[in-house]
């Protein structure tokens, strides 16, 4: 889901108008869905599966969406790309470790909250950074390299930090993210430049295909952990709700200290706060267990519902401003 402020076409404001509605329903729907796996966990038996290929989907859905505009942009400004892999691939791995730690969780689900801190930057943040008038072209250039360079941060990450709670098979998880996040990105890519066309009218669908597909793989999740989430449940939001909040804030914090200015600073809160839940709970439940994949499963309904309270609280204080500077 991506979006860009300027020379706004109308397929492209149809994609915008699209994206800003999935990402509006997109927690409520995946809400409903973790709902149907808690309730009716047999429907979903075995789906444990297909949940690779599901994010295989998810991914293919993302390159599609990128054109070589947003590779120019790491070339434009590499400094503030730079800053923003470090802060994404720093902030939110050590605040997983610091969670899991200071709530005493256990093995499972600290490794489950570690591994969502060391996913790179999630597929909704370029909209979320969007709607807060944040810098776009910024939050699309750290998001595509964080999903490219996943493959080698990580696992050794999740390793390092993750490797106390439960043994990590960092060579295995780089295969698996491999086939399930770069090669199905760059799929997309190539689709984009050989049937252009094709995508541009296909365009405003992507969002809703993402969302519902993320939306199953979040019921299949619940579904296998269905069993520990009423004694588990209180505790994993809470770790998710931290986790997510201080990313947030420590990435806009990062991009003030670095005086990238208001709307870059934005953007640093979201490429840093919102991360690929979907990937993490893949892993997860691939390398540790079903349980372990419950806080992805959490994080992929809570992000979205504070990205898009914080893009609003943005946008609020702009209009207090603009208002202030008027009278």
């Amino acid at each position: 889901m991506r979006t860009e402020h300027q020379n706004i076409s109308p397929q492209a404001d149809a994609e915008q108008r699209g994206a800003r509605r999935a990402v509006t329903v997109f927690p409520v729907l995946v809400l409903l869905a973790g709902v149907v796996g808690l309730l009716t966990p047999g429907t979903f038996k075995g789906g444990g599966e297909a949940v690779p290929y599901l994010l295989g989907v998810v991914m293919f859905c993302m390159g599609v969406t990128m054109t070589p505009q947003d590779f120019k942009g790491v070339a434009r400004r590499p400094w503030a790309v730079a800053l923003g892999l470090v802060a994404h691939y720093v902030i939110m791995p050590g605040l997983g470790w610091v969670v899991a730690h200071a709530l005493d969780l256990s093995p499972q689900l600290a490794a489950g909250v570690i591994l969502v801190g060391c996913a790179p930057s999630g597929t909704a943040s370029n909209v979320v950074t969007y709607l807060a008038r944040g810098d776009v072209a910024l939050s699309v250039s750290v998001a595509t390299v964080s999903t490219v360079l996943a493959p080698l941060v990580t696992p050794p990450l999740t390793l390092l930090l993750a490797g106390e709670y439960l043994p990590v098979e960092a060579g295995a998880m780089v295969t698996d993210i491999l086939k399930t996040v770069l090669l199905p990105v760059l799929a997309g890519l190539v689709v984009r430049l050989v049937a252009s066309r094709l995508v541009t009218r296909a365009l405003p669908v992507l969002p809703w295909l993402s969302a519902v597909t993320i939306a199953v793989i979040v019921a299949v999740v619940v579904a296998g952990s269905a069993d520990a989430i009423k004694s588990a449940a209180a505790m994993v939001m809470l770790a998710v709700v931290l986790h997510n909040g201080l990313g947030l804030a420590l990435g806009y914090g990062a991009g003030r200290l670095a005086r990238l200015g208001e709307p870059a600073s934005r953007a640093m809160a979201f490429e840093v706060g919102m991360q690929n839940s979907g990937l993490a709970a893949s892993l997860a439940t691939a390398h540790f267990s079903p349980l372990a994949a419950l806080p992805a499963a959490v994080f992929s309904v809570w992000h979205n519902v504070s990205g898009a309270v914080a893009a609003a609280c943005f946008t609020y204080r702009d209009r207090r401003r603009a208002a202030g500077s008027s009278r």
